[in-house]
Protein backbone atom coordinates (compact mmCIF):
# COMPACT_ATOMS: atom_id res chain seq x y z
CA UNK A 1 0.00 0.00 0.00
CA UNK A 2 2.92 2.39 0.64
CA UNK A 3 4.82 4.10 -2.17
CA UNK A 4 8.16 2.39 -1.74
CA UNK A 5 10.61 0.89 -4.19
CA UNK A 6 9.59 -2.62 -5.13
CA UNK A 7 11.63 -5.32 -3.42
CA UNK A 8 12.79 -7.81 -6.04
CA UNK A 9 14.61 -10.18 -3.68
CA UNK A 10 11.65 -12.51 -2.97
CA UNK A 11 11.16 -13.08 -6.71
CA UNK A 12 14.51 -14.88 -6.76
CA UNK A 13 13.29 -17.51 -4.29
CA UNK A 14 11.42 -19.57 -6.91
CA UNK A 15 14.32 -19.98 -9.41
CA UNK A 16 16.75 -20.34 -6.49
CA UNK A 17 14.80 -23.28 -5.05
CA UNK A 18 14.59 -24.92 -8.48
CA UNK A 19 18.34 -24.55 -9.10
CA UNK A 20 19.30 -25.79 -5.64
CA UNK A 21 17.36 -29.01 -6.18
CA UNK A 22 18.72 -29.73 -9.68
CA UNK A 23 21.94 -31.50 -8.54
CA UNK A 24 19.96 -33.84 -6.26
CA UNK A 25 17.59 -34.91 -9.03
CA UNK A 26 20.34 -35.57 -11.54
CA UNK A 27 18.32 -35.95 -14.72
CA UNK A 28 17.55 -32.63 -16.37
CA UNK A 29 14.42 -33.99 -18.07
CA UNK A 30 13.05 -35.24 -14.74
CA UNK A 31 13.87 -31.86 -13.20
CA UNK A 32 11.96 -30.03 -15.94
CA UNK A 33 8.96 -32.34 -15.49
CA UNK A 34 8.93 -31.88 -11.71
CA UNK A 35 9.47 -28.12 -11.98
CA UNK A 36 6.60 -27.54 -14.40
CA UNK A 37 4.38 -29.85 -12.35
CA UNK A 38 5.27 -27.87 -9.23
CA UNK A 39 4.62 -24.53 -10.92
CA UNK A 40 1.24 -25.80 -12.15
CA UNK A 41 0.30 -27.00 -8.67
CA UNK A 42 1.45 -23.66 -7.29
CA UNK A 43 -0.68 -21.74 -9.77
CA UNK A 44 -3.78 -23.71 -8.78
CA UNK A 45 -3.06 -23.05 -5.10
CA UNK A 46 -2.57 -19.36 -5.92
CA UNK A 47 -5.97 -19.13 -7.62
CA UNK A 48 -7.54 -20.68 -4.52
CA UNK A 49 -5.55 -18.49 -2.10
CA UNK A 50 -5.95 -15.25 -4.06
CA UNK A 51 -9.56 -14.89 -2.93
CA UNK A 52 -8.62 -15.16 0.73
CA UNK A 53 -5.71 -12.77 0.14
CA UNK A 54 -8.16 -10.17 -1.15
CA UNK A 55 -10.55 -10.67 1.75
CA UNK A 56 -7.89 -10.40 4.43
CA UNK A 57 -5.68 -7.81 2.78
CA UNK A 58 -8.47 -5.39 1.88
CA UNK A 59 -11.15 -6.18 4.49
CA UNK A 60 -9.07 -7.45 7.43
CA UNK A 61 -11.36 -10.50 7.68
CA UNK A 62 -9.99 -13.91 8.68
CA UNK A 63 -12.34 -16.16 6.75
CA UNK A 64 -11.69 -19.74 7.84
CA UNK A 65 -14.81 -20.73 5.91
CA UNK A 66 -13.04 -20.10 2.60
CA UNK A 67 -12.82 -23.85 2.05
CA UNK A 68 -16.56 -24.23 1.57
CA UNK A 69 -16.40 -22.13 -1.62
CA UNK A 70 -13.57 -24.33 -2.90
CA UNK A 71 -15.60 -27.50 -2.36
CA UNK A 72 -18.74 -25.88 -3.76
CA UNK A 73 -16.95 -24.89 -6.97
CA UNK A 74 -15.61 -28.42 -7.43
CA UNK A 75 -19.01 -30.06 -6.89
CA UNK A 76 -20.75 -27.64 -9.23
CA UNK A 77 -18.16 -28.59 -11.85
CA UNK A 78 -18.99 -32.29 -11.45
CA UNK A 79 -22.62 -31.53 -12.28
CA UNK A 80 -21.87 -29.22 -15.22
CA UNK A 81 -19.23 -31.46 -16.78
CA UNK A 82 -21.41 -34.51 -16.20
CA UNK A 83 -24.16 -32.83 -18.22
CA UNK A 84 -21.70 -32.09 -21.04
CA UNK A 85 -20.30 -35.61 -21.44
CA UNK A 86 -20.28 -35.37 -25.24
CA UNK A 87 -17.86 -32.46 -25.05
CA UNK A 88 -15.62 -33.89 -22.33
CA UNK A 89 -15.37 -37.26 -24.11
CA UNK A 90 -14.11 -35.61 -27.29
CA UNK A 91 -10.42 -35.69 -28.10
CA UNK A 92 -10.66 -32.08 -29.31
CA UNK A 93 -9.19 -29.57 -26.87
CA UNK A 94 -11.56 -26.91 -28.22
CA UNK A 95 -14.63 -28.99 -27.38
CA UNK A 96 -13.17 -29.75 -23.96
CA UNK A 97 -12.76 -26.03 -23.31
CA UNK A 98 -16.38 -25.47 -24.38
CA UNK A 99 -17.30 -27.68 -21.41
CA UNK A 100 -14.65 -26.63 -18.89
CA UNK A 101 -15.04 -22.86 -19.34
CA UNK A 102 -18.82 -22.88 -18.67
CA UNK A 103 -18.17 -25.14 -15.66
CA UNK A 104 -15.69 -22.59 -14.31
CA UNK A 105 -18.03 -19.65 -14.93
CA UNK A 106 -21.04 -21.37 -13.33
CA UNK A 107 -18.93 -22.49 -10.35
CA UNK A 108 -17.73 -18.90 -9.86
CA UNK A 109 -21.28 -17.53 -10.07
CA UNK A 110 -22.63 -20.05 -7.56
CA UNK A 111 -19.70 -19.46 -5.18
CA UNK A 112 -20.17 -15.70 -5.54
CA UNK A 113 -23.89 -15.94 -4.71
CA UNK A 114 -23.23 -18.09 -1.65
CA UNK A 115 -20.38 -15.75 -0.71
CA UNK A 116 -22.79 -12.81 -0.75
CA UNK A 117 -25.08 -14.60 1.73
CA UNK A 118 -22.05 -15.75 3.79
CA UNK A 119 -20.84 -12.16 4.14
CA UNK A 120 -24.28 -10.83 5.03
CA UNK A 121 -25.32 -13.34 7.67
CA UNK A 122 -22.05 -14.77 9.01
CA UNK A 123 -19.17 -12.34 8.50
CA UNK A 124 -20.83 -8.91 8.77
CA UNK A 125 -21.82 -9.26 12.46
CA UNK A 126 -18.19 -9.94 13.46
CA UNK A 127 -16.29 -7.26 11.52
CA UNK A 128 -13.33 -6.06 13.57
CA UNK A 129 -13.12 -9.11 15.85
CA UNK A 130 -10.65 -11.69 14.57
CA UNK A 131 -11.36 -14.31 17.22
CA UNK A 132 -15.08 -14.28 16.52
CA UNK A 133 -14.35 -14.31 12.77
CA UNK A 134 -12.31 -17.49 13.10
CA UNK A 135 -14.93 -19.27 15.20
CA UNK A 136 -18.02 -18.25 13.24
CA UNK A 137 -16.51 -18.78 9.77
CA UNK A 138 -15.28 -22.25 10.77
CA UNK A 139 -18.82 -22.99 11.89
CA UNK A 140 -20.08 -21.68 8.57
CA UNK A 141 -17.72 -24.02 6.72
CA UNK A 142 -18.97 -27.04 8.69
CA UNK A 143 -22.57 -26.13 7.87
CA UNK A 144 -21.61 -25.62 4.22
CA UNK A 145 -19.98 -29.05 4.05
CA UNK A 146 -23.13 -30.65 5.45
CA UNK A 147 -25.28 -28.87 2.87
CA UNK A 148 -22.98 -30.15 0.12
CA UNK A 149 -23.52 -33.66 1.46
CA UNK A 150 -27.28 -33.13 1.34
CA UNK A 151 -27.14 -32.07 -2.33
CA UNK A 152 -24.38 -34.27 -3.77
CA UNK A 153 -24.05 -36.98 -1.11
CA UNK A 154 -21.26 -37.72 1.38
CA UNK A 155 -19.21 -39.98 -0.90
CA UNK A 156 -16.25 -39.18 -3.09
CA UNK A 157 -17.23 -38.18 -6.64
CA UNK A 158 -14.91 -38.57 -9.63
CA UNK A 159 -14.02 -35.48 -11.65
CA UNK A 160 -11.98 -36.91 -14.53
CA UNK A 161 -10.09 -34.70 -16.93
CA UNK A 162 -11.69 -34.22 -20.35
CA UNK A 163 -10.18 -36.50 -22.97
CA UNK A 164 -8.28 -33.78 -24.82
CA UNK A 165 -6.60 -32.55 -21.63
CA UNK A 166 -5.17 -35.93 -20.73
CA UNK A 167 -1.77 -37.19 -21.77
CA UNK A 168 1.59 -35.54 -22.05
CA UNK A 169 3.33 -32.87 -24.08
CA UNK A 170 7.03 -33.35 -24.81
CA UNK A 171 9.31 -30.41 -24.05
CA UNK A 172 12.59 -31.79 -25.32
CA UNK A 173 13.11 -34.98 -23.32
CA UNK A 174 10.72 -33.88 -20.55
CA UNK A 175 7.09 -35.02 -20.49
CA UNK A 176 4.57 -32.54 -19.07
CA UNK A 177 0.88 -33.16 -18.52
CA UNK A 178 -1.36 -31.03 -20.73
CA UNK A 179 -3.65 -30.02 -17.90
CA UNK A 180 -0.74 -28.64 -15.88
CA UNK A 181 0.15 -26.31 -18.74
CA UNK A 182 -3.46 -25.10 -18.81
CA UNK A 183 -3.34 -24.52 -15.04
CA UNK A 184 -0.24 -22.33 -15.44
CA UNK A 185 -2.00 -20.23 -18.09
CA UNK A 186 -5.12 -19.75 -15.94
CA UNK A 187 -3.02 -18.85 -12.89
CA UNK A 188 -1.03 -16.24 -14.82
CA UNK A 189 -4.25 -14.70 -16.17
CA UNK A 190 -5.80 -14.50 -12.69
CA UNK A 191 -2.66 -12.91 -11.23
CA UNK A 192 -2.43 -10.39 -14.07
CA UNK A 193 -6.10 -9.47 -13.77
CA UNK A 194 -5.88 -9.01 -9.99
CA UNK A 195 -2.74 -6.91 -10.19
CA UNK A 196 -4.17 -4.74 -12.96
CA UNK A 197 -7.48 -4.24 -11.14
CA UNK A 198 -5.87 -3.28 -7.83
CA UNK A 199 -3.17 -1.01 -9.24
CA UNK A 200 -4.45 0.37 -12.55
CA UNK A 201 -8.19 0.90 -12.22
CA UNK A 202 -10.40 3.41 -10.43
CA UNK A 203 -12.15 0.55 -8.63
CA UNK A 204 -8.86 -0.72 -7.24
CA UNK A 205 -7.85 2.80 -6.24
CA UNK A 206 -11.11 3.32 -4.34
CA UNK A 207 -10.80 -0.01 -2.53
CA UNK A 208 -7.20 0.64 -1.54
CA UNK A 209 -8.02 4.20 -0.48
CA UNK A 210 -10.94 2.88 1.56
CA UNK A 211 -8.58 0.59 3.43
CA UNK A 212 -6.36 3.56 4.33
CA UNK A 213 -9.04 6.15 5.14
CA UNK A 214 -12.62 4.94 4.96
CA UNK A 215 -14.19 8.19 6.19
CA UNK A 216 -12.41 10.27 3.57
CA UNK A 217 -13.55 8.06 0.68
CA UNK A 218 -17.13 7.94 1.99
CA UNK A 219 -17.13 11.74 2.26
CA UNK A 220 -16.53 11.82 -1.50
CA UNK A 221 -19.81 9.95 -2.02
CA UNK A 222 -18.52 6.38 -2.45
CA UNK A 223 -20.08 3.53 -0.46
CA UNK A 224 -17.06 1.66 0.82
CA UNK A 225 -19.17 -1.04 2.43
CA UNK A 226 -20.62 -1.95 -0.97
CA UNK A 227 -17.11 -2.12 -2.45
CA UNK A 228 -15.94 -4.36 0.39
CA UNK A 229 -18.91 -6.68 -0.11
CA UNK A 230 -17.88 -6.84 -3.75
CA UNK A 231 -14.35 -7.81 -2.67
CA UNK A 232 -15.73 -10.66 -0.53
CA UNK A 233 -17.94 -11.88 -3.39
CA UNK A 234 -14.98 -11.72 -5.81
CA UNK A 235 -12.85 -13.67 -3.33
CA UNK A 236 -15.56 -16.33 -3.05
CA UNK A 237 -15.79 -16.57 -6.85
CA UNK A 238 -12.02 -17.06 -7.13
CA UNK A 239 -12.26 -19.83 -4.53
CA UNK A 240 -14.94 -21.48 -6.68
CA UNK A 241 -12.67 -21.26 -9.73
CA UNK A 242 -9.79 -22.69 -7.72
CA UNK A 243 -12.05 -25.52 -6.53
CA UNK A 244 -12.78 -26.51 -10.14
CA UNK A 245 -9.07 -26.51 -10.96
CA UNK A 246 -8.10 -28.41 -7.79
CA UNK A 247 -10.84 -30.97 -8.32
CA UNK A 248 -9.66 -31.62 -11.88
CA UNK A 249 -6.07 -31.77 -10.60
CA UNK A 250 -7.01 -34.43 -8.02
CA UNK A 251 -9.66 -35.94 -10.37
CA UNK A 252 -11.90 -36.60 -7.35
CA UNK A 253 -13.91 -34.37 -5.02
CA UNK A 254 -15.14 -34.85 -1.45
CA UNK A 255 -17.16 -32.47 0.75
CA UNK A 256 -14.16 -32.00 3.08
CA UNK A 257 -11.74 -31.02 0.30
CA UNK A 258 -11.95 -27.32 1.15
CA UNK A 259 -10.92 -27.89 4.76
CA UNK A 260 -8.03 -30.07 3.56
CA UNK A 261 -6.76 -27.38 1.17
CA UNK A 262 -7.15 -24.66 3.83
CA UNK A 263 -3.90 -25.78 5.44
CA UNK A 264 -1.96 -25.17 2.22
CA UNK A 265 -3.72 -21.84 1.71
CA UNK A 266 -2.70 -20.47 5.10
CA UNK A 267 0.88 -21.67 4.65
CA UNK A 268 0.93 -19.77 1.36
CA UNK A 269 -0.52 -16.61 2.92
CA UNK A 270 1.92 -16.71 5.83
CA UNK A 271 4.89 -17.19 3.49
CA UNK A 272 3.72 -14.45 1.15
CA UNK A 273 2.77 -11.98 3.86
CA UNK A 274 -0.87 -11.72 4.91
CA UNK A 275 -2.70 -9.61 2.35
CA UNK A 276 -0.08 -9.48 -0.42
CA UNK A 277 -1.19 -10.68 -3.87
CA UNK A 278 2.37 -10.89 -5.21
CA UNK A 279 3.49 -12.58 -2.00
CA UNK A 280 0.69 -15.13 -2.32
CA UNK A 281 1.89 -15.97 -5.84
CA UNK A 282 5.48 -16.50 -4.65
CA UNK A 283 4.31 -18.52 -1.64
CA UNK A 284 2.09 -20.72 -3.80
CA UNK A 285 4.85 -21.41 -6.33
CA UNK A 286 7.31 -22.27 -3.55
CA UNK A 287 4.78 -24.61 -1.93
CA UNK A 288 4.01 -26.33 -5.24
CA UNK A 289 7.68 -26.80 -6.10
CA UNK A 290 8.58 -28.04 -2.62
CA UNK A 291 5.75 -30.57 -2.63
CA UNK A 292 6.82 -32.03 -5.97
CA UNK A 293 10.55 -32.05 -5.27
CA UNK A 294 10.28 -33.67 -1.84
CA UNK A 295 7.62 -36.09 -3.10
CA UNK A 296 10.18 -37.31 -5.63
CA UNK A 297 13.35 -37.17 -3.51
CA UNK A 298 12.10 -37.93 0.02
CA UNK A 299 8.45 -39.06 -0.09
CA UNK A 300 8.23 -39.56 3.67
CA UNK A 301 9.16 -35.91 4.25
CA UNK A 302 6.62 -34.51 1.78
CA UNK A 303 3.98 -33.85 4.47
CA UNK A 304 6.35 -31.72 6.52
CA UNK A 305 8.31 -30.02 3.73
CA UNK A 306 6.01 -27.03 3.36
CA UNK A 307 5.99 -26.38 7.11
CA UNK A 308 9.80 -26.46 7.05
CA UNK A 309 9.73 -24.07 4.09
CA UNK A 310 7.42 -21.70 5.97
CA UNK A 311 9.70 -21.75 9.02
CA UNK A 312 12.75 -20.98 6.88
CA UNK A 313 11.01 -18.04 5.18
CA UNK A 314 9.81 -16.64 8.52
CA UNK A 315 13.32 -16.85 9.97
CA UNK A 316 14.40 -14.64 7.06
CA UNK A 317 11.35 -12.35 7.04
CA UNK A 318 9.08 -12.81 10.08
CA UNK A 319 6.17 -10.99 8.41
CA UNK A 320 6.39 -12.92 5.14
CA UNK A 321 8.15 -12.02 1.91
CA UNK A 322 5.98 -8.97 1.17
CA UNK A 323 4.10 -8.35 4.44
CA UNK A 324 1.04 -6.17 3.76
CA UNK A 325 2.24 -4.41 0.63
CA UNK A 326 0.16 -5.04 -2.53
Amino acid sequence: MKNVDFDWKPLALVPLLALLVLPFIGSSSTWVTLTIAGLAMGMIIFVIASGLTLVFGLMDVLNFGHGVFIALGAFVATSVLGAMADYTASGSLLQNLLAVLPAMVIAMLVAAAIGLAFERFIVRPVYGNHLKQILITMGGMIIGEELIKVIWGPLQIPLPLPEGMRGMVLLGDAAVERYRLLAVIVGVLVFGLLLWTLTRTKLGLLIRAGVQDREMVESLGYRIHVLFVGVFVAGSALAGLGGVMWGMYQQTVVPQMGAQVNVLIFIVLIIGGLGSTTGALIGALLVGLMANYTGFLVPKAALFSNIALMMAILLWRPQGVYALSK
